[in-house]
Formats: C-alpha cells, sequence, structure tokens
C-alpha cells in the first residue's frame, strides 16, 4: 500500500521529519546562531550581539509611553522582562521554523535568514556602529542556516547512511551536545571577560585609595541622621540603577578614553591614568532620576570621587554660543546638559571614577561616569561616558529630548515618608514618622506634616550635610485609633514651597505631596 498522497511524485510520510525534532531542529538552530553571535560579539565587539542589539533597538524606538509604563511597572526589572519576551518570541519563531522545515528547508532557512537580517539591521542602525561589528550578526546567520541544514540532514526518517561510521541518530546527538560545548566555551569567555573588568577595577580602586584627595568629605554627623531614617550614603549595591543598556559595557580602564570637542578652542583626550593624576575630588550627592514617582525610592546618596568637570571645560575653552554639552557613553546613549549649569563655579560637576571608596561598579558606569548635581539623571548623569561635545540645543538632540522630555531638568524640591510605610498598622497614641527632603542644590528650611486634612505642623529637621544632598526629618504624631491620611511638604533654602500640584514624571519630573494611610489600634 502506498502512503504518497496528493499528486504524484509529493514527498512520501517517510520523506518528512516528525514533527517534535523538527521544532526542536529550529530552535536548535536559532539558539545555534544566537550563541555563535553572542560569542563572536564578545571577542570583536560586545555592542555587536545580534540579540542585544535587537533589544537596544527595542528600547531605542519604543514610544515614550512605552518605555515609563516599563520603566514604572517593572522598575529596574524592565530590562529582564524586556530580554524574557524576547527569548520567548524567538523560541516561538525558532520552533515554527522548524515545523515548516519538515520536508525540506527552504521555508526555515528564509526564516532564519530573516531573523538574522533583524538583528544585522539593529547593529547596523546602532548609534556605535562599527564595521567590526557586521562580523557577529554574518557569523549568526551563517551558523543558523548551517546548523539547520545539517541537523535537518540527519533528522530524516529511512535507511540510516553512514557518517565517519556513526548513525544518524548518533550525530544528531553530537550535534546537540556541540551545540552544548558551543554554549559552555561563550559562558567560558564571559567569565575571562568580567575577571578581566574585575581586575580593572580593583587596579582603579587601589589607585584611588593610594592617591591624596584635593577636596575630602567629612564622615556624616550622627546628628544628621534620626533612629527612624535609612542610611544617609547609600551602600553601592542598594543605589537605585535606571538607564537603557540591556548589556552592563564591559571596557577596562586601560580601554577607555574621553574625547572633549565641538565648540572649543582645542580639543582634549583625557584617559583614566590623565584623571588619575588631576586633582582628585570627593563629594557626597544624592542623584535622582526623573522617572521617580511622588513616594518614589528611585533616589540615592554617594560619595562620588573625581575630577571637576569645570575646570576640564575651561581648559578646553568653551566658544560663546555652545550652550549645551552632548555627553554620550559607550553604547551610544546621549545626554544634553546646559552648559551654564555646568560652568557654575560651585555646582560640583564630576567626571567620576569612585563611589563609595571604591571604583565605580560596572552598573553606575565604570570606568567613568558623569554625575551633576541639582538635574535629573537624563539631563547629566552618563555611565560609560566616552565622548563630549560643546554644541547648542538647537543643532543636536538627546536620546530623552527626541523622546518628548525637556531640554532643562532641575530637580524639584520634594518629600517623602519613609517610616510608617503605607497601609502600616501603629499603637494608637505618639507615633513616630520620619523621612527624606531634598530640593539641589538649594538645600532644605523646613518640612511639615499634615494629618487628615488638618493644619500643617513643623517636623524636626536632622543636622543638613550639604545643599545637595537630601535632609533626614522626623516627627511624633498623636493618633487616635482608626485610619488617617498623613501628607508631607518641604519648603526649599529660598522660601519656596513645594507644590501640592500633582503632575506625572513626563516631561521633567513628578510633583505633589506624597501621603500614606496608617491605621491606628
Amino acid at each position: 500500500m502506498s502512503t504518497t498522497t496528493g499528486h504524484p511524485g509529493a514527498p512520501t510520510r517517510s520523506d518528512r521529519v516528525p514533527a517534535r525534532p523538527a521544532a526542536l531542529i529550529g530552535v536548535l538552530a536559532v539558539a545555534a546562531a544566537l550563541g555563535a553571535g553572542h560569542l563572536v560579539a564578545a571577542l570583536l565587539s560586545p555592542a555587536s550581539s545580534p540579540f542585544l542589539a535587537v533589544g537596544d533597538a527595542t528600547v531605542r524606538l519604543a514610544p515614550p509611553w512605552l518605555v515609563e509604563f516599563a520603566k514604572s511597572t517593572f522598575g529596574t526589572a524592565d530590562k529582564p522582562v524586556l530580554i524574557a519576551g524576547m527569548a520567548v518570541v524567538l523560541l516561538a519563531a525558532a520552533a515554527g521554523a522548524g515545523l515548516l522545515a519538515r520536508e525540506r528547508t527552504a521555508p526555515a532557512t528564509a526564516v532564519v535568514v530573516v531573523l538574522g537580517l533583524l538583528g544585522l539591521a539593529a547593529v547596523v542602525t546602532s548609534p556605535s556602529f562599527g564595521p567590526a561589528d557586521l562580523v557577529a550578526p554574518a557569523v549568526a546567520i551563517g551558523v543558523g542556516v548551517l546548523v539547520l541544514r545539517r541537523l535537518h540532514a540527519l533528522a530524516l526518517p529511512g535507511p540510516a547512511p553512514r557518517r565517519g561510521g556513526l548513525t544518524r541518530r548518533q550525530l544528531l546527538v553530537g550535534s546537540s551536545a556541540l551545540a552544548g560545548f558551543g554554549a559552555l566555551a561563550a559562558g567560558g569567555l564571559g567569565q575571562l571577560l568580567s575577571a578581566r573588568l574585575a581586575g580593572s577595577r580593583q587596579e582603579v580602586t587601589a589607585a584611588l585609595r593610594a592617591a591624596p584627595l584635593a577636596e575630602r568629605v567629612a564622615p556624616v554627623p550622627a546628628s544628621a541622621t534620626f533612629p527612624e531614617s535609612i542610611p544617609f550614603v547609600t551602600s553601592n549595591a542598594e543605589f537605585y540603577r535606571i538607564d537603557t543598556a540591556l548589556r552592563i559595557p564591559g571596557g577596562t580602564a586601560a580601554d577607555w578614553s574621553l574625547r572633549i570637542h565641538g565648540m572649543v578652542d582645542r580639543e582634549l583626550v583625557l584617559t583614566v591614568d590623565d584623571l588619575l593624576a588631576r586633582p582628585l575630588l570627593e563629594r557626597r550627592i544624592t542623584m535622582l532620576c526623573v522617572s521617580n514617582e511622588v513616594g518614589g525610592d528611585l533616589i540615592s546618596t554617594a560619595d562620588f570621587i573625581g575630577v571637576d568637570l569645570r575646570s576640564v571645560l575651561l581648559e578646553a575653552g568653551v566658544r560663546p554660543g555652545a550652550d549645551q554639552v552632548l555627553s554620550t557613553s559607550s553604547d551610544g546613549w546621549t545626554a544634553g546638559t546646559p552648559v551654564d549649569v555646568l560652568m557654575e563655579p560651585d555646582r560640583g560637576a564630576l567626571l567620576a571614577v569612585g563611589m563609595n571608596g571604591e571604583a565605580l561598579p560596572p552598573e553606575h558606569g565604570f570606568p567613568v561616569r558623569m554625575v551633576v548635581p541639582g538635574l535629573y539623571g537624563f539631563v547629566s548623569a552618563t555611565k560609560w561616558v566616552t565622548d563630549i561635545e560643546l554644541t547648542t540645543f538647537d543643532a543636536r538632540q538627546a536620546y530623552w529630548l527626541q523622546r518628548g522630555w525637556s531640554e532643562r531638568a532641575p530637580i524639584k524640591t520634594q518629600s517623602r515618608i519613609d517610616t510608617p510605610s503605607g497601609l502600616r498598622r501603629v499603637p494608637a497614641g505618639r507615633v513616630p514618622v520620619a523621612g527624606i527632603a531634598w530640593s539641589q542644590p538649594r538645600g532644605i528650611s523646613r518640612v511639615e506634616l499634615q494629618v487628615d486634612g488638618g493644619a500643617w505642623t513643623d517636623a524636626q529637621l536632622a543636622t543638613e550635610v550639604s545643599g545637595i544632598t537630601w535632609r533626614m526629618w522626623r516627627a511624633e504624631l498623636d493618633l487616635a485609633p482608626g485610619a488617617h491620611v498623613v501628607a508631607v511638604r518641604a519648603t526649599d533654602a529660598d522660601g519656596v514651597v513645594q507644590t501640592a500640584e500633582r503632575a506625572d514624571v513626563v516631561p521633567d519630573g513628578a510633583t505633589g505631596h506624597h501621603t500614606v494611610t496608617i491605621t491606628a489600634t
């Protein structure tokens, strides 16, 4: 009996790969392509990994509302969520490609090539694209097609011709083992690169600890905090992280340089050694993300060590008419900082190389980043900075300005209740309440609390460390049994009271009073 169906000459069932192995072949082919591309990228140019390049392009091209939704919904987990989502889509596409190749490989080959070309397009359109970046996506396409066709030929049922004395089943198992070996090799290379980066950080940390500091911060006085307060200086591990990078750049200090050019009298190129040879300044600075909602936690304080950025700009010679410092990170992200702010004698902006007594952590900008007190990070805090161009806002638009955010973004006066947290139950009677307030670079002169819409009463202020850091406050409220709504507001050093008007984070930071509901029992 014949198993042929349809017109004469159509493939028989014995000429088709079974469904499950076919789907697995598609997954293995795409996985091999991604692994090969990622491995080659790690060797030549980490930014050219096709998978990560597609993720970066997704972030770069996503509408502002979607980016803000991801940040507000997932917080610092937004990048893992994006990567996981991409992996699920690729898994489905790969399995589908394998199913298309049950009889012949052409349809699946087309799918693999199209996926590869999408990765290639993402790499080519990256802001940091260079000719060497073409190698990884090209290798990924070639490996994906080769693995797909090879495994398909091995998986066809029927007589099992020998290949070097091995059956098709054995070769299929061997190919899978080879793919696993490749994944292990890529992981091993990643460990080597991580070790190289860790060694570079150790060298910079040792240099910072040995260097005499031209300016050193004093220890935080005991009177600057209360027993209920959060730590005044945030540890590196707890410091908030918000950026667009799916892959933390792995450049070492020896590889780093910063070009300062554009509307300047003389172009400068600085290395880490150049920075370490200059007067090093330690400054305690509170940093804040513009995406911080009222009462949010995207705010931290650290002791940064670096070189005064204003001095570097004076050395380069800023030409008349330049109103923007356009800084670019190693992954192509850009920020536009007002020149007049950076040139304020007391602003205290840094090219930072250290954070809390050690080299910058990789996720916070190692080897060098910008830190500008009093400005939200999206216009000032470029991590992994490699290029500074003196230009104008009319001539160049930075990453977030292109997406509808503000050109200038001074930090707004805000305050937050830290304890008790919202919806907490507390014993009725005298209830301690504490939190933080900030208004950089002016500082905080007053904090007030309101219970259930009543009169505003003063909180006790801790000693002010400086105008460019947060200030701790506390109070004791007499709360009767029941639910109570407690609100907080701050007044800056100029006497301007924090606005009660609620505003979204877009385009230049949220406003409004932070409130918590507390139930006294």
